[in-house]
């Protein structure tokens, strides 16, 4: 099975297979957002061997495609990947900042994941309209929601310039100044590339991969046109919630539907109700024929970056001390959260998003943590770095350069891993943990009041609704003083001693009660009171002496500070069955939903062969963090899933890859296409793709 990976900075490719795979160093060195390839099978039981890592499209060798012929891939290369002419992975798209979808008609329809159009939904959502509980379907093309601010990228253009960067540096004195002129001449590179190009609609970026060591400049039409079509229940979209984040099996339907519009021209244009749908280069073929153990699979995406190359020092680092404080404090403030969000409807809503978020890197962190403990990764490194010292022992003068290299590295870990926990925990939890922090940060500047004092008042006000619209000032007022409590168990008393010398002398150390006078005196929790107090011509006076301003000026004193120095390979829809748990937040399903399941009418979405319903399946593909929604695609090229997880078991994948553990969790395109037809009765939708 092979999985091609798309990334927003070029084309990479990785294979997995039951056939061992050469192992190749140069292919996957530290690989930033750009197009990849992977491949994998559908067996949970096969040993399968594979490069760490993935492939650029644009840097697949023969060998490469040699071993995805033997497993059962059928398309010419130029049928999967070329700039020039329609193929494959012209399909695929950047959806929003950090995910991937898939093109599926001609008339620019998009699916990727539920969790990658959350915020879209739930932009779109309120009371009397709760798209994210109760889904959403467009009849047509009027009844489709514009998302302002969200945008959809397709690659234009890859073009290799290590060549011309290296020629302009100027006999760098360390690594740090190489960098630093490789920066700036990336800078330039990009603005000249601009420049010549002259579109508004152009994303340009030059962006390094294998380690520094290589450099493309990437192009991308943007187009900023979006509109929601169509989105599943949130019991379908989201069905298991945080229990089953990260866990196989799944019965997650975790997809969602949009579309590209573009001017009459059919480029990319600003949002215009005059717009036409996009009519793209190539869309997938959507394949309905299912799948069998050991079948080829391959998906493309717009992964991030890993961290498979890290020394062990470097591992122990993440673990202790920037998981363990993440996983701490989020797992403090998301319980305040979630007691709030079952007890009222409307604060459900406004933090959905929110808390998805927050609980997303959560478990992940927890996950990674385990696995690293379980798979002996650090046992692994050490050996591996011991090897390297005996080379270098025993390599003379060539390998000079190396001598000591890694106990400096080692030195530098452990001198900086007691300051970055603190940080992190600062960061966690009074950057990310309460939000009164960010809301005050910058009004004590006269400049920056003084600006938004100048402001018009419709357009202020329409500012800090925006800004408000989804803040509960009593709910963050109970996250405060726990956040404060945790902060002064985890840092040294005297670095955070600006903020609990007036805790400890005006309320006896008591963060209960200066929150709650916080809360009580300040007007930055409140937008009408914020508003009143810009209007006034002391503007700046006031707010300069605003408890929530002199709490958030405090904590970015601090931070400032700290910043210097892994059951069958495929579910069915039976498991909805048994999870189902009206009880439950994560596991009710919804109503009508739950009708058409207990009904077990299928139609043309049941397997071919044993006639259910299959909602999800588990690969051996690898993915990493911005492969959420990237398709999955059979021999033939054709769209028969969307990843949109990995395995608990596997959460040390960004750090060191584990083929005989590693998972992909992919939703069944069937369950996608059956969602849309029998529960939306969405027939357009269907109509409009090509489905085989």
């Amino acid at each position: 099975m092979i999985i091609c990976i798309f990334t927003p900075h070029a084309c990479v490719v990785q294979c997995l297979s039951h056939t061992d795979i050469t192992h190749r160093k140069s292919m996957k060195q530290f690989l930033k957002k750009g197009l990849l390839l992977a491949t994998a099978t559908l067996s949970l039981g096969i040993q399968a061997k594979a490069d760490k890592g993935m492939w650029l499209l644009n840097e697949l060798t023969r060998e490469n495609l040699a071993q995805m012929k033997e497993l059962g891939f059928r398309l010419p290369i130029d049928s999967l990947y070329s700039l020039d002419k329609p193929s494959v992975a012209n399909s695929v798209v950047i959806f929003g900042r950090g995910c991937t979808g898939v093109t599926v008609s001609s008339q620019g329809l998009i699916f990727t994941n539920h969790h990658c159009g959350f915020d879209a939904i739930q932009s779109q959502s309120a009371v009397d309209h709760d798209y994210l509980r109760d889904g959403f379907i467009s009849q047509s093309f009027a009844e489709e929601l514009p998302i302002e601010g969200l945008t959809v990228s397709y690659l234009s253009s890859i073009r290799d310039v290590t060549k011309e960067i290296l020629a302009q540096l100027k006999k760098p004195k360390d690594e740090i100044d190489r960098l630093s002129q490789i920066q700036k001449i990336c800078q330039a590179l990009e603005i000249a590339e601009g420049k010549r190009l002259k579109n508004e609609h152009k994303r340009i970026q030059v962006r390094p991969y294998y380690a520094n060591n290589k450099y493309y400049l990437i192009t991308y039409d943007v187009f900023s046109d979006v509109r929601l079509v169509f989105a599943p229940p949130g019991s379908v979209g989201k069905f298991g919630g945080d229990t089953d984040n990260w866990m196989w099996p799944r019965h997650t339907g975790d997809f969602s539907v949009f579309r590209v519009y573009a001017g009459k021209d059919n480029a990319p244009a600003n949002y215009s109700k005059d717009n036409v749908p996009y009519r793209p280069k190539y869309h997938a073929t959507v394949s309905t024929e299912g799948y069998e153990k050991n079948d080829y699979a391959m998906t493309i995406g717009f992964p991030g970056s890993t961290s498979r190359y890290i020394p062990s020092f470097a591992v122990e680092n993440r673990m202790k001390d920037q998981n363990e404080p993440r996983i701490e404090v989020r797992g403090i403030k998301q319980d305040i959260w979630r007691a709030a969000m079952n007890a009222d409807q409307a604060t459900r809503i406004k933090y959905a998003s929110k808390y998805a978020r927050s609980s997303n890197y959560w478990k992940n962190s927890i996950g990674m943590n385990k696995a690293l403990v379980k798979l002996g990764v650090l046992d692994q490194k050490r050996a591996e770095e011991a090897s390297f010292e005996e080379w270098v022992s025993a390599s003379g003068k060539k390998a000079q350069a190396y001598k000591g290299i890694l106990s400096e590295m080692e030195g530098a870990y452990k001198k900086l891993g007691n300051l970055e926990r603190q940080s992190m925990y600062l960061r966690e939890a009074l950057i990310g943990g309460t939000e009164i922090v960010l809301a005050a940060r910058g009004l004590g500047d006269p400049t920056k009041v003084k600006k938004l004092v100048s402001t018009p008042k419709e357009q202020l006000a329409q500012q800090l609704n925006d800004q408000y619209k989804d803040y509960v000032p009593s709910l963050d007022q109970k996250v405060l003083p726990a956040i404060l409590d945790i902060v002064r168990q985890r840092i040294d008393a005297d670095r955070i001693a600006p903020i609990f010398e007036l805790i400890n002398k005006e309320y006896g150390g008591d963060t209960k009660a200066y929150a709650d006078d916080l809360f009580a005196k300040s007007v930055i929790p409140y937008k009408d009171k914020l508003l009143a107090t810009l209007m006034q011509p002391n503007a700046a006076e006031i707010l300069s002496k605003d408890p929530a301003v002199l709490l958030s000026e405090k904590v970015w004193e601090i931070y400032t500070a700290f910043s210097m120095e892994l059951n069958d390979y495929f579910t069915t829809s039976r498991g909805i069955l048994e999870k189902n748990n009206p009880a439950s937040t994560e596991f009710n399903v919804f109503p009508s939903f739950l009708e058409l399941v207990k009904k077990g009418d299928w139609g043309r979405w049941a397997d071919k062969k044993d006639g259910k319903l299959h909602v999800a399946f588990i690969s051996t593909n690898d993915i990493t963090g911005g492969n959420s929604g990237s398709p999955v695609f059979d021999k033939n090229g054709r769209v028969f899933g969307l990843a949109f997880d990995g395995n608990w078991e596997a959460m040390s994948g960004d750090i060191e890859f584990e083929p005989n553990l590693q998972r992909t969790i992919i939703v069944d395109i069937r369950y996608v296409l059956f969602t849309i037809d029998k529960w939306g009765k969405c027939s357009r939708l269907i109509n409009e793709m090509t489905i085989k």
